[in-house]
């Protein structure tokens, strides 16, 4: 087989940055779909059976610790690759399929930051006493309750970790299918422009 016989690359001619670019927005857009959908399929039925403050305790520790370094890296890198793919490479038959890979990762992004983020602080803002309110120092305070005291606190605890989860579990988790189906579409079109 000769170099002349090699078939051209999907972007074009044989571009070595732009396959690597390619390559690189597959993977991480493969990442962010999954992570995305595994939240979907499995993190959200695991929490919707949990009572209100469970519920509303998990989803405060996950977006605590979602956006880490490796998340950043992934999740900038589902716009950034596809866009660098774009630039390195010539137009062919797989540039339309990255362009409109891009714009689905784009939507899924606008769904994040105009949808889901703002549902996420809303829901940390929320968060309710967990416990009894410490007493001025100028009150005295029983060394032991009597039955039934501290009850109002716990209601009160209740019924705000259930008004925090009616606000937020619903809108939540529309947008986030919104944007696990957007997620999957552009990891498919980059999957075929890479082939």
């Amino acid at each position: 087989m000769r170099i002349t016989d090699v078939r051209p690359g999907v972007l074009g001619h044989d571009e070595p940055m732009a396959s690597l670019f390619l390559a690189l927005a597959v993977i991480t857009t493969g990442l962010y779909a999954g992570f995305l959908l595994t939240f979907l399929v499995v993190v959200m039925p695991g929490l919707a059976v949990l009572p209100d403050d469970g519920f509303t305790a998990a989803m405060r520790r996950f977006n605590e610790k979602v956006p880490g370094p490796g998340f950043l890296v992934v999740f900038l890198g589902v716009i950034a690759f596809p866009v660098a793919t774009l630039v390195t490479g010539k137009s062919g038959w797989g540039w339309p399929l990255v362009a409109g890979a891009l714009a689905c990762a784009v939507l899924s992004h606008a769904v994040t930051i105009a949808g889901n983020i703002p549902l996420n602080k809303a829901l940390a803002a929320a968060e309710p006493v967990s416990g009894p309110v410490p007493a001025p120092a100028s009150v005295s305070v029983p060394v032991a309750a009597a039955p039934g005291e501290g009850g109002a606190v716990a209601e009160a605890g209740e019924k705000a970790d259930s008004a925090a989860r009616t606000a937020f579990e619903a809108r939540w988790n529309i947008l986030h299918q919104v944007r696990t189906a957007l997620s999957l579409a552009a990891f498919i079109l980059l999957v075929f422009a890479a082939n």
